[in-house]
């Protein structure tokens, strides 16, 4: 990939985490093409004290692009999958990498259908970017991304080197995407409360996070995740360091009045225990729980 050429790379889904990696881009003269739902001359991104531009447009009609990229950040939510389908459409040729910055183990099944001319790529996202009412982006914390070790994902580590975003291309990275997975199911707790992370300082909310963390293991363990003893406790301490206000994607969705990506972040834990004689009690009241905050009715 010639990374030289800004035309070369897309963002689809300029969110928090989709506007993160554009800045990432753009600070080292790699400026992608911004592709989403709504129209906007550009791009902010709050680092600290410092604010960051990305130069727009933000694409909003895939037909009128006219031709394809060799990489796509698809940075849009399980949830928007289907709307995301035409820019896949659009940006994808034969040769085309999609690299997936979304929740889940199950990136590749959901997007395969809709990138079937490109070559997917599964990604772990490690850092905490949240957006504001007024469309701008906070990051909170040192950018990090985890690819499995493939010639694929080499394309997308080749396109962020040199940039802040330090990417880790990993040989086992089904344990890392379950770890990423244990981190994010637990935080569906903080839906059910609408409280940030300053909940997990409860003894009782401890012990349940625990809980169901050490669920959450038992059923990656029997995915072939390896994942040693000390995560669930590992996961909970970095929520009890975390400053009392830090909230995530899936919280802000719950407060926006958006649907929720309970499934890929829960649902799964339950799906892939009972095929695997797993029990899953905790997730078997978390989730439908989750599904109703989600998608009602009432």
């Amino acid at each position: 990939m010639n990374t030289a050429d800004a035309a070369s790379i897309a963002v689809v889904g300029p969110g928090a985490i989709g506007t993160a990696v554009a800045v990432a881009l753009h600070e080292v003269g790699r400026t992608p093409l911004l592709c989403g739902r709504t129209p906007r001359d550009r791009l902010t991104l709050h680092d600290g004290d410092h604010l960051i531009t990305v130069p727009g447009p933000v694409w909003v009609d895939p037909a009128q692009l006219g031709r394809t990229v060799d990489l796509v950040f698809l940075a849009v939510k399980a949830t928007q999958i289907e709307a995301a389908a035409e820019w896949l459409s659009a940006l994808s040729g034969p040769e085309t990498v999609v690299c997936v910055l979304q929740n889940g183990v199950e990136q590749l099944e959901g997007i395969t259908l809709h990138a079937r001319r490109g070559r997917t790529v599964p990604a772990v996202v490690w850092f905490p970017a949240q957006a504001h009412a007024d469309g701008s982006v906070g990051l909170r914390g040192d950018m990090r991304l985890s690819l499995p070790d493939t010639s694929d994902a080499r394309v997308a580590a080749e396109a962020l080197q040199g940039t802040r975003c330090r990417v880790e291309l990993a040989a086992d990275f089904r344990a890392l995407a379950w770890r990423k997975l244990l981190q994010n199911a637990v935080a569906g707790l903080m839906v059910l409360t609408h409280r940030r992370s300053g909940m997990f300082g409860r003894s009782d909310i401890a012990e349940l996070a625990l809980a169901y963390l050490r669920e959450c293991l038992a059923v990656a363990r029997a995915e072939g995740a390896e994942l040693a003893d000390e995560v669930p406790r590992e996961i909970l301490d970095k929520f009890q360091a975390s400053p009392a206000d830090m909230g995530t994607s899936i919280l802000t969705d719950r407060e926006a009045g958006r649907p929720l990506e309970w499934d890929i972040r829960n649902g799964v834990v339950s799906r892939r225990g009972r095929a695997l004689g797993v029990p899953t009690p905790i997730s078997d009241i978390l989730v439908p729980l989750l599904a109703a905050a989600s998608d009602g009715p009432g």
